[in-house]
Parts: structure tokens; C-alpha cells; sequence
């Protein structure tokens, strides 16, 4: 199954950043085709061939065209799909970008369970803005709200952060514990809540989008990265009922922050929508394939997920960084090293499905290492 021809890497790379360094850096552009990337956290199925095409086919004249300088159009397309008010919403590049705008320009001191999506502890204004909320190993990082809540009144804190399902850790909290903790937490400044894997948890997605106009200390983030699998398109979008604070942003933001080709593939949501429920279930059913034969592997541990991803404790002792290279150079599989996450220890490392056939050689290789 495995050809174990050692695969030279750039180690030095993985210590030059907080994320995981892209994969073509590390092996090479020749290479980039030979090796699985369980690194990125993106649905395989969306966009289709067909979308795909409609993009190839558009490249020329994308490439050569300003996009709109009226956000609106975009936000009606996102709207149509997502079933929301169009002036609720406001897309970014990426989610990233609104992340660090929201941090540096709304938040004093924050509240962020760790480990977390590192962006939210890199971008803070001040370092001495966050104060870290440890989610307990022995509960399988699972956050508890109301313990979560109290630490934050006790404190005084202003503002506070939850990832639904968490990231790296993939827990979910359930829609009905996240509308009693915003019930009892109105009188923050603000709450996001990232929202980025929440169309993976289930055929029903309990998001909050539905709930947003009863919440205006809320703002709902979301990377289109993620669920549309299009993480080079650089979408991200938040939502929230808070006229003002969404005023504030979009002149926080560049006028054509998103590029053409993104504006475009925006556009092509409502009349996709099919095609991406289809694959977004297909996912679900790849991932709970993937934790299933993971959590009966020995020599590790497959915490419980709700996204397309699955956090693995490594129990025969290696390191996740030996594993995560072990599995790059002799298995040609990457996977994500969580050492450098705060309040994670050495020993996690996180996959994402990226469909059954190759989740299959991730999970034979893992096994075949475990009884080495």
C-alpha cells in the first residue's frame, strides 16, 4: 500500500509560523500531487466539476475586471443561501481578516478557551487583552458554559470567544446550551462565536444564524474556506443584528477587499446550493467513517467530533511532531502537528477527512505504525 520512498521535507518551515506551513513549501510543487494533505480542514466535494469549470472558463475576463465597489450584491448572493438579511452580513477576505479587525478595534480584554484557532490569541491588540480559559484534558476539552460563564463575571470580563465545534478539539456545544449562555451573557460587549465547521455537525446545522436578531452583543464568524472548500479564494464572512457595530466594520475594511474571482464564485451560491448540500452531507458521512475506525485503532485516542476533523492523543510515544513527520516523509500523509497550540500538550495531532479512500491509507498507516 505504501511505497516508503523517504520524502525530503523543509523542516525548518514548521517553526516560522503559528498555522501549519503550506504543503507545496514543504515538499515542493513536483511532489505536491504524491502527498495527502489531512492538514486541510476543507470540504473535497465543493465546488464541483462544473462550477469549477464555469471558473476556469471566466479566469480571463476575472482577471482583467475590478470587482464591485458595492458589497451589497455580494452580500444578497451569501444572504440567499444562508437565509439571513443581506445587511446582517459583511464578507471579508477570508475570515481572518475580520477576526484581526474585530480584535484590534472592538475588544479590551478578552476571554478565549484554549486550545483555540491560534488567530485569536496572535491578533489580539495587546497581548495583555486575553485572559485564556483552559478546557480540561480529562473532559476531552470539552467547554463547560455555565463554568464558562461565571470565570467571566468573576473577572469582570468585557468580551468572550467560542469556536462551535471547538478547533482543534472538534467538541460541539448543543444549539439550545449556546442560546441559554447568550441569554445569560447580554450584558457583554461583545461575544463571537466562530462558526467555521458548524455545517459539518449534522444534516440539520444548528447554527445560530436563525437566532442572530435576538443576540445584538453577538457576531457570528465563519470561513467560507471550510465548508466550500475554496481556502485560496481567501471568503470569510461574519453576521450579526448590531447595525452599528457592522457600520463600523465595513469602514474598517478596504473597498475591494475581495477579488474578482471570489466575487464571482459568491455569485454562483443560490444556483449551487444542491450540488453543495450533497457534498457537505457527504462529508459527514466520510468523517463519522474516519472517527469510527480511529477510535478502534490501538496506541491512540479519536476525541468525539462534530466538525470534519478528528483530534488524535498519541498513547505509544512518539511526539505529534515525530508522527506528523514520520507520516510526511515515509507515508507521503501530512498531518496537523498541535504542539505549538496553547493549553495542548505534545502528544495531539488533528486529520481532516479528506474523503473515504484516503482516509483509508490514514488509518492503515497509523495502525501499521502503532504495531512497529
Amino acid at each position: 500500500m505504501f511505497t516508503k520512498k523517504k520524502l525530503k521535507i523543509n523542516r525548518h518551515l514548521f517553526y516560522e509560523t503559528s498555522h501549519s506551513p503550506s504543503l507545496v513549501d514543504i515538499v515542493g510543487e513536483k511532489m505536491l500531487s504524491k502527498v495527502t494533505d489531512f492538514c486541510f480542514i476543507a470540504n473535497p466535494y465543493f465546488p464541483d466539476k462544473r462550477l469549477t469549470k464555469k471558473l476556469q472558463e471566466r479566469l480571463p475576463m476575472l482577471m482583467k475586471s475590478y470587482p464591485s465597489s458595492n458589497p451589497r450584491l455580494s452580500q444578497e448572493h451569501l444572504a440567499k443561501v444562508l437565509h439571513v438579511k443581506p445587511e446582517q452580513l459583511l464578507i471579508g477576505n477570508g475570515a481572518s481578516e475580520l477576526i484581526t479587525i474585530i480584535q484590534k478595534e472592538f475588544i479590551d480584554d478578552f476571554a478565549i478557551p484554549v486550545p483555540t484557532f491560534s488567530e485569536y490569541t496572535d491578533k489580539l491588540k495587546k497581548q495583555e487583552c486575553a485572559h485564556l480559559f483552559q478546557l480540561p484534558p480529562e473532559k476531552n476539552y470539552q467547554l463547560d458554559l455555565d463554568e464558562y460563564a461565571s470565570w467571566i463575571d468573576e473577572r469582570g470580563i468585557t468580551s468572550a470567544l467560542i469556536i462551535n465545534p471547538g478547533n482543534p478539539t472538534g467538541q460541539l456545544l448543543s444549539l439550545n446550551d449556546m442560546i441559554v449562555f447568550l441569554n445569560r451573557m447580554q450584558h457583554l460587549r461583545l461575544i463571537i462565536v466562530d462558526e467555521s465547521f458548524m455545517d459539518f455537525v449534522a444534516e440539520d446545522i444548528p447554527s445560530l444564524l436563525p437566532h442572530v436578531k435576538h443576540h445584538p452583543n453577538v457576531i457570528i464568524v465563519r470561513s467560507m474556506s471550510k465548508h466550500c472548500g475554496v481556502p485560496g479564494l481567501r471568503l470569510g464572512y461574519c453576521c450579526t443584528a448590531n447595525m452599528e457595530l457592522l457600520k463600523r466594520l465595513r469602514g474598517l475594511t478596504p473597498v475591494w477587499n475581495i477579488n474578482t474571482i471570489a466575487e464571482y464564485f459568491v455569485s454562483q451560491l443560490p444556483a449551487t446550493d444542491a450540488q453543495y448540500q450533497k457534498a457537505r452531507l457527504r462529508v459527514i458521512k466520510d468523517v463519522r467513517y474516519l472517527y469510527n475506525e480511529l477510535k478502534n485503532l490501538d496506541g491512540f485516542f479519536a476525541y468525539p467530533t462534530g466538525s470534519n476533523f478528528v483530534l488524535i492523543k498519541i498513547l505509544h510515544g512518539m511526539t505529534a511532531t515525530e508522527l506528523q513527520h514520520k507520516l510526511l516523509e515515509e507515508y507521503h500523509l501530512y498531518v496537523r502537528d498541535c504542539s505549538n497550540k496553547t493549553g495542548m500538550d505534545n502528544l495531539h495531532i488533528r486529520v481532516a477527512s479528506q474523503g473515504m479512500a484516503k482516509d483509508k491509507l490514514l488509518i492503515a498507516a497509523l495502525k501499521e505504525i502503532s504495531e512497529q
